[in-house]
């Protein structure tokens, strides 16, 4: 690919949860969105994010097991080189980040990096902030840096979710928030994650110098450190989970962790249903979806990730896998049960 025209970078950043996948699916059924390379980044090593992705033709690039802001950098160098590389046509490129992301290490790799400098600009990066839960994440400093707090202060396109969910003055609390922390960042809002794509990509937007007016070291070698307390839990399963009793027990986790669980997000096999159920909550909240047929020759397996605090890894696999059935002739209905809250 001839390198005189740079490709443009969109990072879609935003807190573990705050709606990230939901503004990509509803960029992606633009037709502006046309020869744009996707790339997920997942804090666990189980790919969950990738499915939730829907309406997708083309294949979307996954880096997991690490932050692309600290341990899996080279990754994303590699990943995006192997791109422009390719034959594939690309107009842009959409890196959506892992919730536990500091911006400022990825940008540092598009200005530093001499091969991405040379052959990629950045167009902006976007933060979405979860309208109902910004001051719980603000106000959660954990035992590192506000990760919420500095998605927000290096934003050039703040995208405010959930606003269907709360009211007017919620909403004009959470934007002075926002504008408290970063004066300059565009505002956007959006309901189910719908937007104006044109005040998302190809705007132009990103700033170096509003970015080393907030980090004068953007330019030399930056330490990202995580905050420790906070672990992903990943569960593979291959035997068929049994409806009625996960989704209790589904019910009864988060809601007994729900202060402490960030996120929790998953692939199911279902006994008794031909199709997998994807599901993603944040805290307490609990949403789901049938997802694509398991293909007749398709191993069938689930796969769950729950990131959060003081969670017992040992105990929870254990709880799952007493959630099983080894019956596989449970596997014959063409349809899963329609039932949007379990």
């Amino acid at each position: 690919m001839a390198t005189s025209q740079k490709i443009p970078i969109t990072v879609l950043t935003g807190y573990l949860g705050s709606g990230k996948t939901t503004l990509l699916n509803r960029l992606l059924e633009s037709e502006m969105m046309a020869d744009t390379a996707v790339i997920v980044n997942e804090f666990g090593a189980i790919s969950i994010d990738a499915e939730l992705v829907v309406g997708v033709d083309e294949d979307i690039l996954q880096i997991n097991n690490g932050c692309i802001c600290c341990t899996v950098r080279s990754d994303l160098v590699s990943t995006i080189t192997s791109l422009l590389s390719g034959t594939r046509p690309i107009r842009r490129i959409l890196i959506e980040t892992t919730g536990l992301a500091d911006p400022a290490p990825i940008i540092q790799s598009f200005i530093v990096d001499e091969v991405l400098s040379e052959t990629t600009a950045l167009d902006a990066v976007v933060t979405v902030v979860d309208a109902i839960n910004i001051d719980r994440w603000l106000a959660d400093q954990g035992s590192g840096e506000n990760v919420a707090a500095e998605q927000i202060a290096f934003a050039d396109v703040a995208v405010v979710s959930k606003l269907d969910l709360v009211d007017d003055g919620a909403r004009a609390k959470c934007e002075a928030t926002i504008r408290a922390i970063n004066p300059m960042v565009r505002m956007v809002g959006a309901i189910d994650g719908r937007v104006d794509v044109a005040s998302i990509v190809d705007v132009k937007a990103f700033d170096l110098k509003n970015c080393l007016a907030i980090e004068p070291l953007l330019l030399s070698e930056l330490e990202h450190e995580h905050d420790l307390s906070v672990i992903s839990v990943e569960v593979r399963e291959d035997r068929a989970l049994d409806e009625p009793r996960f989704f209790r027990w589904l019910n009864g986790f988060v809601q007994q962790n729900g202060e402490t669980l960030l996120r929790s997000k998953g692939i199911l096999s279902l006994a008794g249903e031909a199709r997998r159920w994807v599901f993603h909550g944040v805290h307490m909240t609990l949403e789901g979806r049938p997802g694509r047929p398991w293909a007749a020759n398709e191993h069938r397996i689930s796969a769950l990730v729950f990131i959060g605090r003081g969670l017992d890894a040992t105990r929870i696999r254990h709880e799952i896998a007493d959630l099983t059935l080894s019956d596989a002739s449970l596997v014959t209905r063409s349809t899963p049960k329609e039932a949007a809250q379990r």
